[in-house]
């Protein structure tokens, strides 16, 4: 078992986003209305053309709250019912983007080695994310040793799991996939600096170019099938809204696309440098975390549910909170800031399945449901 320790930051939250050219190529853009760290909910686009595939594995719930119910499909298996572990294969797609301005290039490339002596790449590997030699004791009870994702949905559902012990929904040995390297246009995105990143430049990369092309660039992978979770990682790249950054910065999103019987899921998330200055939205794995949690609860984003209006985005609830709701767990001397996640009681599940009849992961003081809205 690693040896971790966790502690909740204290750095600041939301600040204003500012951003400039180039290093010496353009003056620094004043902040605009409207920019702020987020994390994107694309529409699922699927095609009833194509034909089916080996499916992800999803079960059916569902939830009162004021007499209606909120159906749900999560990944996995039935906690309620089964006493398994599935094991999701996962397929690591490292982005390098490449900006050019003039005869200047800018290259953000996730083989960097930080200063801890890893790449990028094999931080994210050994993050609790897939690290399962963790022991997660909240509150006095003891989820098991795990990843941080099965430990989270363990507790979501921890009524079950009390009887259901070898109930898990982890994810595999994670494939690590040949470099994508994307020649960044001068409409797609730009160099320069945010006042809730990484005090040295960054890039930023259109969330609409990104979600179009992402389909195409999975194909050149013919391993990833509808059942594997493939994961984009852009180093120190956050995605926008608009070409003209006033619709920055967003840390991740996921999505869904392809055959209605068999969707093709993936996750692209930023992979931010830590800063002692500043507090960093999208600090190494936060937006993975929240991504990752979001995937388990809501794989196709159409879980819609009554308690808070919209859909079932397990992290959005606390990702205004302080340093963007992430706590630290230290693991092999390296601090990894890892999101808090609600649990169903937050949406209004009645009675409530989570371990210590909390609202989150990390028991997190709400006192009703959907306090801070989605």
């Amino acid at each position: 078992m690693k040896k971790i320790s966790m502690t909740i930051s204290t750095l600041s939250a939301l600040i204003v986003l500012g951003m400039a050219g180039i290093a010496g190529t353009a003056s620094a853009q004043a902040p605009q209305s409207g920019q702020k760290p987020m994390f994107a909910h694309p529409v699922p686009h699927f095609d009833a053309t194509l034909p089916p595939a080996t499916a992800l594995t999803t079960w059916n719930g569902s939830f009162m709250y004021q007499g209606k119910t909120n159906n749900f499909v999560m990944v996995g298996t039935d906690p309620s019912s089964t006493d398994t572990t599935t094991t999701f294969p996962v397929f690591i797609i490292p982005v390098k983007m490449v900006f050019t301005s003039g005869t200047k290039k800018k290259a953000f490339d996730p083989r960097t080695v930080l200063p801890s002596g890893n790449t990028v790449i094999q931080q994210i590997l050994d993050s609790p994310i897939f690290e399962s030699s963790i022991d997660y004791v909240q509150g006095g009870t003891d989820l098991g040793m795990t990843q941080y994702e099965d430990a989270f949905q363990r507790g979501n559902f921890w009524t079950d799991v009390t009887t259901n012990t070898n109930y898990h929904a982890a994810f595999g040995t994670p494939t690590v996939l040949p470099l994508l390297t994307v020649d960044v246009t001068s409409v797609q995105g730009a160099v320069g600096r945010s006042s809730f990143g990484p005090p040295e430049n960054i890039g930023i990369f259109s969330f609409g170019d990104f979600e179009s092309l992402a389909p195409g660039w999975i194909a050149q992978y013919p391993s990833i099938t509808p059942n594997s979770f493939p994961i984009f990682v852009t180093y120190n790249v956050y995605l926008s809204e608009t070409n003209n950054f006033s619709g920055c910065c967003i840390g991740g999103y996921h999505d869904a696309y392809g055959s209605p019987s068999s969707p093709q899921t993936y996750a692209q998330f930023s992979f931010m440098d830590q800063s002692t200055r500043v507090s960093v939205f999208s600090s190494d794995v936060s937006a993975l975390s929240h991504e990752a949690g979001e995937w388990y609860d809501d794989p196709y984003i159409d879980n819609t549910q009554g308690a808070c209006g919209g859909i079932l985005e397990v992290g959005d609830p606390l990702e205004g909170e302080a340093d963007y709701g992430d706590h630290i767990y230290t693991v092999g001397g390296y601090d990894y800031h890892i999101q808090d996640l609600t649990f169903l009681k937050y949406f209004g599940q009645t009675p409530s399945t989570s371990v210590n009849d909390w609202w989150t992961f990390q028991n997190f003081p709400f006192t009703t449901v959907c306090q801070n809205g989605q």
